[in-house]
């Protein structure tokens, strides 16, 4: 999909030639993703104060090498008990970014509601491809649910979430707890999510600012390893999952002009076949990362507006009895 300046929201526009101007046409190889690191920018957001948040660290083991870090990221004058219990995962195209970089989105939704969000430092695909960082995230979600009393984290309320990547590895999360029937998941809320490996009409050729056809195919190569172009599982692909019956309820969004237009609304609709209730809303002429980027934009206050209401909703309506607590 070629993105020409009239199929962009007008208020996207400049920002849009602002990046371009930037970053160029952005296009990234399978070399230069493998090269790439965290910006200087995202580490130092994720170490900015962030008033009326508490945060912590711990430390899990994971079986090989150094242990597990989780930043854990509370409402700093509560000290509430039974709350949600949120594994928010970063995005950054499985490649770049850190459990911290997404601390405001977190602060977003602590006021909101008072929950407990753990953030994984899971391994990027440029420390080593699937099942790494994949693993990482179903270890997390699993010491949330181990230790959601010590945490005062309601067991029935335990929620994933994220954006981008960070949606892909929610969503590939939400299908191994289904499958191993170790954790119930309440709901999931992969936003703009990056699930599927394969070209699809919107992903073949866009050009749209920040992330584009040609990055996204050069880190599905370096996420994927020698899996790619091969049989991908749904764990590593969210979109080649064939059976949707039984996975959490969903709360979604994505840019009309992005890459991962096409295979969220498919992802949508297989979810609604199964009879999982979703909430879904595409955002015309928006490009990737445009609610956070642009953030006074009308359509981003819009697509903000849009999801909070929907995830106070799905708060007050979805809870799941963990395995053997009912």
């Amino acid at each position: 999909m070629r993105v020409t300046e009239d199929m962009i929201d007008p208020e996207l526009r400049f920002p849009a030639k602002l990046i371009r101007l930037a970053f160029g046409k952005g296009k990234a190889s399978e070399e230069r993703v493998r090269r790439s690191k965290t910006p200087l920018s995202m580490r130092v957001m994720g170490r900015l104060p962030q008033r009326g948040v508490s945060i912590t660290e711990r430390y899990v083991p994971r079986g090989e090498g150094p242990d597990l870090k989780l930043v854990v990221a509370t409402r700093s004058a509560t000290a509430g008990t039974k709350r949600p219990g949120i594994l928010w995962i970063h995005g950054g195209a499985y490649s770049v970014g850190t459990a911290r970089s997404e601390l405001s989105a977190i602060r977003e939704l602590l006021g909101l509601t008072d929950a407990v969000f753990v953030s994984p430092e899971y391994r990027l695909s440029t420390e080593a491809p699937y099942p790494a960082g994949f693993d990482d995230c179903y270890t997390a979600l699993l010491w949330l649910q181990e230790h959601a009393d010590e945490l005062g984290v309601r067991s029935d309320q335990i929620i994933v979430a994220g954006g981008s990547a960070g949606g892909g590895m929610t969503a590939a999360i939400t299908i191994r707890a289904r499958n191993e029937g170790k954790v119930n998941v309440a709901f999931q809320m992969p936003l703009y999510p990056m699930i599927d490996d394969r070209f699809t009409a919107s992903s073949r050729d866009n050009d749209a600012p920040l992330y584009d056809g040609t990055t996204n195919e050069s880190n599905w190569r370096v996420y994927l390893g020698d899996l790619y172009g091969g049989d991908v599982p749904p764990t590593a692909a969210p979109a080649r999952e064939t059976d949707y019956r039984g996975l959490p309820p969903t709360l979604t969004f994505v840019g009309g002009v992005e890459p991962f237009r096409d295979e969220t609304i498919t992802y949508v609709e297989n979810l609604r076949a199964a009879g999982v209730p979703v909430e879904f809303r595409e955002f015309p002429g928006a490009w990737h990362g445009f609610d956070s980027l642009v953030p006074r934009a009308k359509i981003s206050q819009e697509a903000k507006q849009w999801k909070q209401e929907r995830f106070v909703r799905y708060l007050a309506t979805y809870f799941a009895e963990q395995p053997g607590r009912s």
